[in-house]
């Protein structure tokens, strides 16, 4: 039964990190008022991006950077689209979600003649945190080694709740950032950059997600693949609607959902039950999630809507 539960909250805390990174993203762009249906594209270019770059470099943080980065480029583009032009939000995501993979299987084609990126080694990947520090053997022993001896995006991705967190709800920023989702022409007569606030809370969106794209290729794989990501980032956005676009509530929701990863994992080893049925356990979770909470949830009052500065 121990081992077991450690095994479970193992899978939780390996598969929650790219969807909670995701997320934070999305609370960034949710709450300036811009929504950001290419969250899935950007974690796609991020968990390319991130296996590429720890393939030459052999540095994994370096690696993890650039793949916040390149999340951050298709970031930019979408803020272009959205609050320079005054584009369609989800037509705008949706480009995204379709251009970013694109450019990641056509630079893998053009890398390594492949769709898919060469395997990683173990030095290539996120490090793993206090592997030496509890030893296995016992069985609370590898109850507290299943726990805690876990890669280091995991410990970064939870002490990123509290500081977007903080930055929310404690600075002149997050004041800031959370009245223009609310009402920007009124933070416009007070002098607040509407533009440049929503053009920071995008590419930070941006970035963030790209993070979370390169858990996946970075902790959990050890290459990209065009189907590494798929899904994950319409399931992150689902647990901030979830979360009431609230850092914190995106982390509670986002453990939930890594919860139904990790079980479908954990449970694919059983041959008693359909690994189809076992793969559909994330995408129905969040589908009844959405039945019963979209409604409950209160969306930033702009957002969505385009802002026009009045000449």
């Amino acid at each position: 039964m121990i081992d077991s539960l450690g095994i479970i909250i193992y899978a939780i805390l390996v598969y929650t990190p790219p969807l909670l990174f995701a997320a934070l993203g999305s609370c960034f762009s949710e709450n300036s008022g811009v929504i950001n249906i290419g969250i899935e594209g950007m974690m796609t270019i991020g968990a390319f991006t991130g296996a590429a770059v720890a393939y030459y470099t052999h540095n994994p943080w370096f690696a993890f950077l650039c793949a916040g980065l390149a999340g951050a480029a298709f970031g930019a583009l979408h803020a272009m689209a959205t609050v320079s032009f005054g584009a369609d939000q989800t037509i705008s995501g949706t480009a995204i979600n379709f251009l970013a993979p694109g450019v990641a299987v056509l630079l893998a084609k053009a890398l390594f003649n492949s769709s898919d990126t060469p395997a990683l080694d173990t030095t290539d990947k996120m490090p793993i945190l206090f592997n030496d520090l509890f030893q296995g053997g016992s069985t609370w022993g590898n109850f507290l080694k299943n726990i805690f001896c876990n890669y280091s995006s995991t410990y970064l991705v939870f002490v990123s709740v509290f500081v977007v967190w903080f930055v929310f709800y404690k600075t002149r920023f997050g004041m800031r950032l959370r009245a223009v989702g609310e009402h920007p022409r009124a933070c416009d007569t007070l002098g607040i950059n509407v533009y440049a606030m929503r053009y920071a809370a995008v590419i930070i969106s941006g970035f963030l997600s790209g993070l979370g794209g390169a858990c996946v290729t970075m902790a959990i794989a050890n290459q990209f693949r065009p189907i590494s990501v798929v899904g994950q980032g319409f399931i992150a956005i689902a647990a901030v609607i979830f979360g009431k676009f609230r850092p914190q509530g995106a982390m509670w929701a986002c453990l939930l959902f890594g919860m139904c990863t990790g079980l479908k994992v954990v449970l694919g080893s059983n041959n008693v039950i359909s690994p189809q049925l076992i793969s559909m356990i994330p995408y129905v979770v969040t589908v009844i999630v959405l039945i019963l909470f979209v409604g409950k949830s209160r969306v930033p009052s702009a957002n969505g809507k385009p802002y026009q500065k009045t000449k």
